[in-house]
């Protein structure tokens, strides 16, 4: 959904500056266009986009609001802050359709079923849209995307005449529940979206909602409905694949995935913490690296709750495990003779995991299945730490 098409930006300053006032003719088609999902993670969920088509005219363009400028100053600095401005941009069709026939990305296209006014007015929408001084907005991966734009603008134009039915929508899904249809939930990609975006995902969204993806754009399209003369008319008037991907199986080895990599590192802070406890000893470094590793994690995710302008990244319950004031007690932990009161601090870990266990039951938020060995291992190793902590003079 997220591309970079700035090989087309030249183009739409071309058309921008001589089309923006275009009068259609009679022969003049809208469509939606919608792109199936690529190999990148930021390419999974899919990307739409607007395409005019004027054959008398000599005029075919494509019109998508998933652009961003690389050259924007303090660029990464403004996409982890969640203030990155996105912008319509516009380019001619058949280099935009080949781009993703490169990528074997199959592309789908609906024929709106509009009168000639209304092509008129979305496509002067369109067109006062992609001005300089029109094309930017604060893109929002749920809410204000690539492909609610495409609803957004049909609702603008179309107003009270536009109605989406949602009979089409069958079962109920959270929005952690639609993004995760397009991962494999044994995924590095899925484990960061999982620990980064909060509870604020974990709600049953409504049936337009859906729609913050692509794919329930073509299908909200689809069950869509245009009133006219007090009849009920199809949004869509023709449907067509343009371009059938050929299927491969993306591989994968588990040996590489979050379950077994967490899964190893779980089992030997397992073993070491039982060579402890048999040894009566305790080992330092360990302690030391999962209060900073943790820490640092706890840390990362509250700047993206409490500093940043992204919505979904509230609430995030993965502070229970990866408890930020952890990472104050670093040296503390590290010492030869700790602190006594470090055992109350690490039943308090204990009890935070307990916690996110209980979340995860009662629906409040689910977290990653591959960090399940690691939280296993760090209950282990804080109920270790409670009971050996309390021991004067500790090794």
């Amino acid at each position: 959904m997220i591309k970079k098409y700035l090989l087309f930006l030249f183009l739409t300053i071309g058309i921008t500056t001589t089309a923006q006032d275009f009068t259609l003719s009679e022969a003049a088609e809208i469509s939606v266009l919608t792109i199936g999902p690529g190999a990148q993670l930021y390419d999974k969920f899919g990307h739409s986009a607007f395409r005019i088509k004027d054959s008398q005219n000599g005029f075919d363009v494509v019109f998508n609001y998933g652009v961003y400028d690389f050259d924007t100053p303090n660029f990464y600095t403004k996409f982890a802050q969640g203030k990155l401005l996105y912008e319509l941009g516009v380019s001619y069709y058949q280099p935009f359709y080949e781009t993703y026939v490169r990528q074997n990305r199959w592309i789908k296209e609906q024929t709106l079923n509009l009168t000639f006014s209304e092509k008129q007015q979305l496509s002067d929408f369109l067109w006062n849209n992609s001005l300089p001084e029109n094309k930017k907005y604060k893109y929002d991966f749920f809410y204000d995307n690539c492909a609610t734009k495409i609803r957004d603008v049909l609702k603008e134009v179309l107003g009270e005449k536009l109605t989406y039915h949602d009979d089409h929508i069958t079962e109920e899904y959270t929005f952690r529940e639609l993004i995760a249809k397009n991962l494999n939930a044994n995924s590095w990609g899925s484990l960061v979206i999982d620990v980064a975006l909060g509870a604020v995902i974990d709600r049953k969204a409504k049936p337009i909602e859906y729609q913050f993806l692509p794919d329930y754009i073509y299908e909200g399209a689809e069950n869509a409905t245009v009133s006219r003369n007090n009849t009920e008319e199809k949004l869509v008037k023709k449907d067509v694949f343009l371009f059938e991907n050929t299927k491969t199986e993306a591989a994968r080895s588990f040996f590489l995935s979050p379950l077994f990599v967490f899964g190893v590192l779980g089992l030997l802070i397992i073993f070491i913490t039982f060579k402890n406890y048999k040894n009566n000893t305790r080992n330092r470094l360990l302690d030391f690296l999962i209060f900073l590793v943790t820490g640092s994690i706890g840390f990362l995710l509250l700047f993206l709750w409490f500093a940043t302008d992204h919505t979904a990244t509230a609430n995030n319950n993965n502070l229970f495990w990866a408890f930020p004031i952890s990472l104050f007690f670093i040296f503390a932990i590290f010492r030869k003779n700790p602190k006594p009161w470090l055992a109350s601090y690490a039943k308090l870990l204990f009890i935070l995991l307990v916690f996110l266990l209980i979340h995860w039951v009662l629906g409040v938020q689910s977290f990653t299945i591959g960090l399940v060995p690691l939280f296993i291992a760090l209950a282990v190793r804080y109920v270790f730490l409670s009971f050996r902590l309390k021991s004067v003079g500790s090794l």
